[in-house]
């Protein structure tokens, strides 16, 4: 059994073996196959996809390669969430303290950001002191002590996939479903999770561009969830516009700060709303209704920020010294009428080239850079409102103006959560 023989089987688009399979996670692991063989069967894979056996023995070979995390003592009514990544999601910032205020144990582990769309440890890691490496006694006490811990993922769990993961970011290779379904799955069987909700973002920001995808990864991890004894609710949201208002790492912390302190209204705060719903409803075994009623009264009352707070403060993080972009550009408006519609896909790679996340596997992160946009679907603009500005370490020449859709009538609706598979 050689690398380059399965490489051409799956160019070939034939199915790979459960040995196979095992021979390309431990060989890539243990370096006996090099970055360039591992690139290009994740190319043949997204080309040529994969069957559902393949994906389960990937996900399975990929949970196994490294140690796993027994989080039963921790008790019954702990929750998982996963993001399948979108532009301005920044929803466990938000979520995991209102959860979590609502007497569920919320024991999150996250990753960095993926081509345009940003991580959840890149956002925390813009807070300075706030630390995203816990061991893993540190992460157990945490969630024992306040309910709530979020780490990175850790050395010594699913170490095949952290490699893996590495590499799909910087060789194209970043939206495929098999990979996307082992990746996240196999993350969470290693952690002990029994309990997850998955929001799967499906649009032109997200890495899923279209439902018929969205449903395929919804059954996926689904099944995959349910041979490990995981009981998992997929949720497919809109990632077609972004999320919120502020793209950009420590700029998003801004924003969830401003939810959850100060109440702030819109698209993002309802698709928090949403999500904590569902994993209360999970934690208490309570019905959907009787969980929105918490998670609401843990907004208005304030208690969902002091759990934020706490976070904080356990994992020695200061918010009152989040880092500030040298440079500021305004961009304004060049016609009137209705904002129709948002391009996230566009305003992501846009953030990125501020300095917001990585291009190459080694890229450094300007935490302080990023883009705040001004206004929503179907508000009016006039000529010459600031539509947008852009925080930035870089000189900023050319912008795409077709960000922005402007039209003389209003946009229909968009819908937040297109479907939801229990």
């Amino acid at each position: 059994m050689n690398i380059i023989d399965i490489i051409n089987k799956k160019r070939l688009k034939k199915e790979l073996t459960d040995e196979e399979i095992k021979y390309v996670v431990n060989g890539y692991l243990n370096n006996e196959i090099k970055d360039y063989q591992m690139s290009a069967l994740l190319m043949a894979i997204l080309l040529n996809d994969m069957t559902n056996e393949e994906i389960y023995s990937l996900t399975k070979y990929m949970a196994d390669s490294g140690e796993k995390l027994d989080l039963s003592p921790l008790g019954n009514n702990v929750v998982d969430k996963h993001s399948t990544g979108g532009v301005g999601d920044k929803t466990t910032l938000i979520i995991s303290p209102i959860v979590s205020s609502c007497g569920v144990k919320v024991a999150k582990m996250s990753g960095k950001g993926l081509g345009h769309t940003g991580g959840t440890i890149d956002k925390l890691e813009s807070i300075p002191g706030f630390q995203v490496n816990l061991t893993e006694e540190e992460f157990l006490n945490q969630v024992n002590n306040i309910g709530l811990a979020i780490t990175s993922q850790t050395e010594n769990i699913a170490l095949a996939d952290k490699k893996i993961y590495a590499l799909r970011d910087v060789t194209g290779t970043v939206e495929s479903i098999p990979l996307i379904a082992s990746s996240i799955m196999s993350k969470k069987i290693a952690l002990g999770a029994k309990k997850l909700v998955l929001d799967i973002k499906v649009g032109s920001g997200a890495l899923i561009k279209n439902i018929t995808d969205a449903k395929r990864l919804a059954k996926l991890m689904k099944d995959i969830g349910e041979y490990n004894g995981i009981e998992v609710i997929c949720i497919l949201t809109n990632m077609n516009i972004p999320l919120g208002n502020n793209i950009g790492n420590s700029l998003e912390v801004e924003e969830a700060i401003d939810i959850l302190k100060n109440h702030k209204q819109g698209n993002l705060t309802d698709i928090c709303i949403e999500l904590s719903s569902y994993m209360v409803s999970l934690g208490l075994n309570i019905s959907y209704e009787e969980a929105k009623a918490k998670v609401l009264t843990s907004l208005e009352n304030g208690t969902a920020y002091e759990k934020f707070l706490e976070l904080i403060k356990y994992q020695h993080g200061d918010i009152t010294k989040l880092p500030k972009s040298s440079n500021k550009y305004e961009i304004k408006s060049m016609t009137a009428g209705y904002l129709t519609d948002i391009d996230a896909y566009k305003l992501g790679v846009l953030s990125m080239h501020l300095g917001a996340g990585r291009q190459n596997k080694e890229d450094t992160i300007d935490y302080s850079a990023g883009i705040i946009v001004h206004k929503n679907i179907n508000d009016y603009v006039s000529i010459g409102d600031i539509i947008m500005t852009l925080y930035t370490n870089k000189d900023v020449t050319d912008i795409d103006n077709s960000i922005f859709k402007i039209s003389d009538t209003k946009a229909d609706n968009n819908k937040l959560i297109y479907e939801v598979i229990k």
